[in-house]
Formats: structure tokens, sequence, C-alpha cells
């Protein structure tokens, strides 16, 4: 299996690498940052640059099994405008990019964000966003007040959409894609996400007795990845520790 991989230097994208190479799959990265491990190449890419993203894919040369959109920006203040055009635009530019180059019954997976969890409420933005050019961006930022904790989880309730959206144009292609949507997952940015959310990050960790690890949000994107998931399509799958099912408890009174 030829596998490509964004964000694949560090937390999730390195951990799925890893659990792929293992299990005998050949790996390409596409990051930013330089990729050694696991890997059996590297190609520098800047996902908020459309020119670099294409030169990337340019690069890649032959057919893809999968293709696994981890790459991912943190909410961190004054950077509403770049984790929108990384998170969202990126993700999708380079799978739009990417679709020639995969094979019959390849495998997409996007990383999104539990984060993205209330998309139903927050449907008109979201439409607002896909609508909207990444040159509009600042305008756009401007216009719905968007601050950086809100820009992160906008573009992870663009990419939960986006897939659904997907699922069937995709299909009638011979594609199949999914999302998997974690949480407080112990990685190097999982601070950047307490400062954001504060005290309900905080909570919901203590409630599931830990984060998540990088590796365990890696076996279920590698699954996903696998065609032994190939009847799972469009799915958005939680691995969350709980999380997620027991907001829904609480919101019920269960």
């Amino acid at each position: 299996m030829r596998v490509a991989i964004t964000g694949a230097a560090s937390g999730i994208g390195a951990a799925t690498a890893a659990i792929l190479k293992r299990e005998g799959a050949e790996i390409v990265a596409f990051d930013i940052a330089p990729v050694s491990e696991n890997v059996d190449r590297w190609i520098e890419v800047d996902m908020s640059d459309p020119a670099s993203m294409a030169a990337a894919v340019d690069q890649s040369k032959g057919k893809f099994d999968a293709l696994l959109n981890i790459a991912g920006l943190p909410p961190r203040k004054g950077m509403s405008e770049r984790v929108l055009s990384v998170n969202y635009f990126g993700l999708v530019g380079f799978t739009e990019m990417m679709l020639p180059n995969l094979n019959n019954s390849a495998s997409i997976v996007n990383l999104a964000s539990r984060a993205g969890e209330r998309w139903k409420e927050n449907i008109d933005q979201v439409k607002a966003l896909m609508a909207a050019d990444r040159a509009q961006l600042e305008a756009f930022i401007d216009q719905h007040s968007i601050d950086s904790t809100r820009a992160y989880n906008l573009s992870k309730e663009a990419v939960i959409v986006w897939t659904m959206a997907q699922t069937e144009p995709l299909l009638k292609q011979g594609l199949r894609i999914n999302c998997v949507s974690p949480s407080a997952v112990d990685t190097g940015i999982l601070p950047d996400f307490i400062r954001a959310l504060g005290q309900r990050a905080e909570m919901a960790i203590a409630r599931a007795g830990r984060p998540g690890t990088s590796a365990e949000i890696g076996e279920v994107v590698a699954f996903l990845a696998d065609p032994k998931s190939g009847w799972i399509k469009g799915a958005n799958i939680n691995p969350d520790g709980g999380m997620s099912a027991m907001a829904v408890a609480d919101a019920l009174d269960l």
C-alpha cells in the first residue's frame, strides 16, 4: 500500500506513519518540517500556499492507495486567518489536487476534531466559509468576528461537513472518504487547546481519566486507510475516550 500523509513530522501524523510503516506501507510525507523517520520520502509543502501544494503534488509521482490529511494548526492568538487557510482550505485544496493521483478504491481520511461537533448549529457560518475564497479570508474573519478559538472550531466543523458532502461524488469516482474527530490528544499542541478552551477541556480530560495518545488516534486513521474498512464511507469517528458520549448524556440528563 502506498500512502500520502500530510503533517507526518509530529503528533498524530508521525504516529500514523509509524503504524503504517510497520505494516509494510510505502509512506510519502508532505510537511513544512523535515520528516526522516518512518517515511520513504519527504516532500516539503506549505499547506497555506496553493502554489506550494501544487508543486508538492507534482513531485509526488505515481499513484496512492490512501491520502491521510492530518496537517493542521491549533488555536493560537493572532492566527485566525492561517488556521482557516491550513486546516480547511489547505486540506480541501490538497485533496482536490491529489485526486488524479489516487488509485481506484483509494481511501481519503481527514483529521477533524471534537471541536467541530457543533457543525449543525453553526451550519450557516460553515456554508459561508465553504462558499468563500481563500483570498477573501481576512474580510470573512472581520465580517464574522472570528477569534482564534472560533477559527479552529469552524475549520474543523467545515472539514466534517465537507467530508459528508464529498462522500457521494467521490463514491462515483471509485473513492471513499471518512473523517476522524479526536479530542484532547497528548501532543505538543495540547497546551494550546487547554489555553483556548480552558475549564471545559480540563474537565473533559478529568472525566475521561487522561488525554488520548497519538498512537491511539493513529490506529484509527490507519484502519480507515486500509481496505479492511472498505464499507465505512462518509463517517465521522470520535476516538475521544468517551468525552462525546458523556457530553450527550449530560445534555439529555441521563
